[in-house]
C-alpha cells in the first residue's frame, strides 16, 4: 500500500540504487577520468538488482513476511555491492598518491539505511496485526 512508511523507504532505496549511480561517480582513476557505475558491469548489475529487489518488495505489501525476507536479501546484496566497490577502489594504481574517491561508493550505505528502516516498520506492522489476532 502507498500510504505506509515502508513503502516510502523501499521506493527511496530503490531510486538510490537504480538513479543516483548515474549521477554521482564512484571514484577517480589514475588518468583523470571519473569512473561510473556503467563502466563496472559487475556493479551495475548488483545496482540495478537492489533496485529491483526494492521495487518488488514494495509490491509484496500483502505478504509481509516475504517482504521482510526480501528486505533482508536486499541489504546483504548492498553489503556484498559495498564490499565489492571497496576492493574496486583500493586496486585504483597510484593508490599511495590519494586517489579521489567520489560519492557514488556510500550509496548503498544510504541503500542499507533505508532499508533498515523499511523493515523496522515492516516488524512494527507485523507485531501489530498479530496483537489483533490474539484479541479476537
Amino acid at each position: 500500500m502507498i500510504q505506509r512508511i515502508q513503502t516510502l523507504y523501499l521506493f527511496l532505496a530503490a531510486v538510490i540504487s537504480a538513479g543516483l549511480i548515474f549521477v554521482f561517480h564512484l571514484w577517480i582513476d589514475d588518468n583523470g577520468e571519473k569512473i561510473y557505475a556503467l563502466d563496472n558491469y559487475l556493479c551495475l548489475g548488483l545496482f540495478l538488482g537492489s533496485a529491483l529487489l526494492s521495487l518488488i518488495s514494495i509490491f509484496r505489501f500483502k505478504d509481509r513476511k516475504s517482504q521482510f525476507v526480501l528486505g533482508r536479501l536486499n541489504i546483504i546484496l548492498n553489503f556484498i555491492l559495498l564490499g565489492i566497490l571497496v576492493y574496486e577502489s583500493s586496486k585504483v594504481p597510484g593508490e599511495i598518491n590519494f586517489s579521489e574517491k567520489g560519492i557514488g561508493i556510500i550509496l548503498p550505505v544510504f541503500s542499507i539505511v533505508c532499508l533498515v528502516l523499511a523493515n523496522k516498520a515492516i516488524k512494527k506492522d507485523e507485531d501489530l496485526v498479530k496483537s489483533v489476532d490474539r484479541l479476537r
